[in-house]
């Protein structure tokens, strides 16, 4: 357990602007940091300072509109996360191979795309539920397809509806940046897991580069919060150069999922009660 003393230099420091931030999982003891130290959770690290405080965000009650962008390979990892996120968030993005699974949930043929068709039920319930609740998910209108999974590819653009069968999404298409990045502008808070493409390979990298490059600029320009946490997360924004520009990068990938999926952390639970 983390004694009151350490929990007083982690104070220290973070009065003195650095990044002491705890990790909020009960085995490493965090509550006690939690009881000694009122800030927030998870490794995350501070990238940018607010300049503006009237947009600083609140423990709890984020700026509105929000938006989320979740993407990654399976819907049945993050069905907790989308279950939560759909009654939080005004706009809630979906990319890579789990948006695969909601284009197959609409009757869009995918062809030798990553998806889990075992999973379409779940996936309309959660396009039911968001609708019910006023949440815009937001699909690919356009995909980039591929017959082969190798870095410069020959590729083609289609509709969502027109995947060849032969044929494999492997990034959102022009159209969809473009929407993509008019809900960027409109959002006053973003919270983002996951690439929306075969970001490791060009050129499938284009719509998690300009999409978390437009997030960089509008933290930089606007003040928009941004707040991004996971491997995949943490890798894509680096390999697009827009880490370094969003507010908070958290390098605790379980805790910020489990943050997201709206479980109780016992370190934020510590904050909560102080």
């Amino acid at each position: 357990m983390i004694g009151a003393q350490f929990s007083h230099k982690i104070d220290f420091l973070y009065r003195r602007g650095h990044s002491g931030i705890a990790v909020g999982r009960a085995k490493f003891g965090n509550k006690s940091v939690g009881q000694h130290c009122g800030y927030i959770i998870f490794v995350l690290w501070p990238r940018r300072r607010h300049t503006d405080q009237s947009r600083k965000p609140k423990r709890g009650h984020p700026q509105k509109p929000v938006a989320a962008v979740v993407g990654g390979a399976k819907v049945s990892t993050k069905l907790e996360l989308l279950a939560n996120l759909v009654e939080k968030v005004e706009h809630l993005i979906i990319g890579g191979g789990m948006a695969n699974t909601f284009l197959a949930a609409e009757g869009y043929g995918v062809g030798n795309s990553l998806a889990e068709h075992d999973m379409t039920d779940t996936a309309r319930a959660i396009l039911k539920k968001a609708e019910l609740v006023g949440c815009d998910i937001i699909l690919p209108n356009d995909i980039v397809v591929a017959q082969e999974f190798k870095a410069h590819a020959a590729f083609s653009i289609h509709p969502a509806d027109a995947c060849p069968k032969d044929g494999m999404i492997l990034d959102a298409g022009p159209l969809t940046i473009q929407r993509i990045e008019m809900v960027l502008e409109a959002a006053r808070t973003l919270i983002w897991n996951g690439p929306l493409g075969a970001f490791e390979i060009e050129p499938f990298d284009a719509a998690t580069n300009s999409a978390a490059r437009k997030a960089a600029e509008l933290t930089v320009k606007c003040g928009l919060v941004s707040v991004a946490g996971g491997g995949d997360t943490v890798a894509a924004l680096n390999k697009s150069g827009a880490a370094e520009d969003f507010s908070y990068v958290s390098t605790a990938g379980g805790a910020f999922l489990e943050w997201m999926e709206g479980k109780t952390l016992p370190g934020v639970a510590a904050l909560n009660s102080n």
